[in-house]
């Protein structure tokens, strides 16, 4: 993939084929960081339903310890989200290109922290690391599913397949359903069948990534981590860098022009 076509995918300016590649890449990443998060915590992360039914059974039962766990998953993942949304304002209001590249940039950063945050509690184990690493992981899935559902207005998910599995299903009826002789053409029923395409590779990449992932984290440990941090990195510099140019360029012509 060629720096102009990575220049393009985290960029303010979107199509239809940027939005799918981007959307797929980082289904790919999901899946990868929350099975690698379910072999670091025990838990997944990257949808806030199960963390709903947990803080109403643990509410019922006493549980409080697990009330507020939940809690704090589901502020972490909100604040991600609220996190995407003020950078990708901010960058709008100052004409960036690289709008969606700031929330990808940080996530990478924050990859990074969670490997090293893992690799030290490994050795030094203390009551917090689980809570830490939970808010944590919250936290970037909500940054990246609000990175993905700005950009291609609500149409794409990526941290969570449950949307996903449903419209395919949708897709898949009208697939299969049938049409009788003589129904007008424009009351026929009809698949589109880019959605099912597109729906079903988020799920053979998520799926894929949960592979990989897995079986990364469980031969490597948390030093997994820096190849899907190289990913977002080589997402979201590129636009970045060219903003960064462009601010130079702008720079040093003012200079000149109060030369």
């Amino acid at each position: 993939m060629t720096l102009r076509v990575l220049r393009h995918l985290a960029a303010r300016h979107r199509t239809r084929a940027t939005n799918h590649t981007l959307g797929l890449m980082l289904a790919f990443n999901a899946g990868a960081m929350n099975a690698g998060g379910f072999m670091a915590v025990h838990m997944y992360t990257s949808h806030m339903t199960g963390f709903l039914a947990t803080l109403a059974d643990s509410l019922v039962i006493g549980e409080f310890a697990l009330v507020l766990a939940a809690i704090g998953a589901l502020w972490a993942f909100m604040s991600g989200a609220g996190t995407t949304a003020i950078l990708v304002n901010w960058a709008r209001q100052q004409h960036l290109g690289g709008a969606y590249a700031l929330p990808l940039l940080l996530e990478a950063v924050l990859m990074l922290l969670f490997g090293l945050l893992g690799a030290a509690l490994q050795q030094w184990p203390t009551p917090f690391a689980v809570p830490l690493t939970v808010l944590l992981l919250a936290f970037m899935m909500g940054l990246q599913n609000a990175v993905v559902t700005k950009m291609s207005s609500a149409q794409i998910r990526t941290t969570h397949m449950t949307g996903v599995v449903t419209d395919l299903g949708i897709e898949l009826g009208k697939m299969l359903y049938w049409n009788r002789a003589g129904t007008p053409r424009a009351a026929r029923v009809r698949a589109n069948r880019q959605r099912v395409r597109l729906f079903a590779s988020l799920l053979l990449l998520f799926t894929g990534g949960g592979v990989v992932g897995a079986a990364g984290f469980q031969t490597f440990g948390f030093v997994w981590v820096v190849p899907q941090a190289a990913l977002l990195l080589a997402l979201s510099l590129p636009p970045l860098l060219a903003d960064a140019q462009r601010l130079a360029a702008w720079w040093r012509a003012r200079r000149g022009d109060g030369a």
